[in-house]
């Protein structure tokens, strides 16, 4: 998946997230968890884009581990509107497992990126002894 499908991608799962907390029941649990799960859900895809414009590496991992977090507290807030009964678990589950999706694309892109940065550093380095 390159920058441009992970940009949509993380754009749709913005879109869905609100329409789910849109869902929620008008009540004081309905709208707590909503709040929280429209800041982190609505992150992901801000914090993507702006991982993408990073201006270095470093940046950028940085910047991915922001995403990997968001993506995950969006998980728990899923998980506790299942486990609650606020929503039919039917509703919560395909965006909770897009949720468990971006973690381990971000997981994996950070440690991937990581390691193209350190090993870049490791030559350099070694270049200059």
């Amino acid at each position: 998946m390159d920058e441009k499908e992970l940009k949509k991608r993380t754009k749709q799962f913005a879109l869905r997230i609100i329409r789910l907390v849109n869902a929620l029941p008008k009540n004081i649990e309905g709208q707590s968890i909503g709040k929280q799960l429209i800041r982190s859900g609505t992150s992901v895809g801000a914090n993507y884009r702006s991982a993408c414009r990073g201006r270095s590496k470093a940046e950028f991992v940085a910047k991915l581990g922001i995403v990997e977090e968001e993506a995950d507290e969006s998980a728990f807030w899923m998980e506790l509107i299942i486990e609650g009964g606020l929503l039919e678990k039917e509703l919560v589950e395909p965006l909770l497992k897009e949720a468990n999706e971006l973690v381990a694309i971000m997981v994996a892109s950070r440690k991937s990126a990581k390691s193209k940065f350190t090993n870049r550093k490791s030559k350099i380095k070694n270049q200059k002894s």
